[in-house]
């Protein structure tokens, strides 16, 4: 499994032949890649914020992941016309998107459209991506990846996604005021049990500005047995089972 942060909470990830986009935003410092340059199977949304969706129509073409209200916003006004189960998914639920397998999971956040509470795009999510469908019985050689949308802390982390859906890695909103800052992040990094975690959701706007070794600090704090890795904008790292 390959995974690319294009910074801000954007991530390109490649299981075996199938390309997934989470949350496209490249308007952001950290990255100088054209979004008319990716061409994924698969747009995975985590909520309706534009700092969230604000390239989504870029990729019409692609198969939307998504809440069924999130779903029904991008295909009207981005022109998207598949969505996996043919109206999205929701909390919980795990859907076969090519080579990958994705589940739903929760995220605490707000989740109106372009910022606007009035238009609702259903519950904000996170996503845990993996090459084998979840069961409840472990598997060693299955590679997962969980991105966690935009959240604070919540029990769901140790008591649900860590046990059952078994990260190997995870990608952690660390920006402070919108999400969870460090000291959270790091404490998240614990909880999900991964054996190595990235921030994201950082330095694209002065609100959420911090020093990266704040959260490789924090980690380290919370005695988490994850290696905290702090990636380069359009950096790739790849996951091995």
């Amino acid at each position: 499994m390959e995974l690319t942060w294009h910074g801000h909470s954007t991530w390109h990830v490649v299981v075996d032949d199938t390309e997934l986009l989470i949350d496209p935003f490249f308007d952001n410092p950290k990255t100088d890649v054209d979004p008319e340059a990716l061409d994924p199977d698969y747009l995975l949304l985590t909520h309706g914020h534009s700092d969230h969706i604000a390239d989504a129509g870029s990729y019409e073409d692609a198969t939307v992941v998504a809440t069924p209200e999130l779903t029904a916003y991008a295909q009207d006004n981005f022109g998207h016309e598949d969505a996996v189960g043919g109206m999205g998914m929701n909390i919980g639920g795990t859907a076969e998107c090519g080579d990958a397998w994705v589940t739903m999971v929760r995220a605490d956040h707000s989740n109106g459209i372009d910022n606007d509470p009035d238009y609702s795009a259903g519950m904000p999510a996170g996503f845990v991506i993996g090459d084998k469908k979840p069961t409840q019985e472990s598997d060693p050689d299955c590679t997962t990846f969980y991105h966690a949308g935009d959240t604070g802390l919540m029990s769901e982390m140790v008591d649900v996604i860590a046990p059952y859906l078994e990260p190997d890695a995870a990608a952690i909103p660390a920006g402070d005021h919108f999400t969870m800052g460090p000291a959270g992040a790091g404490i998240a990094a614990d909880w999900v049990g991964a054996n190595v975690v990235f921030p994201m959701h950082y330095d694209s706007f002065g609100a959420i500005e911090i020093e990266t070794q704040e959260f490789v600090n924090e980690v380290k704090a919370a005695g988490a047995a994850a290696e905290p890795v702090v990636l380069e904008g359009d950096e790739t790292y790849t996951l091995e089972p």
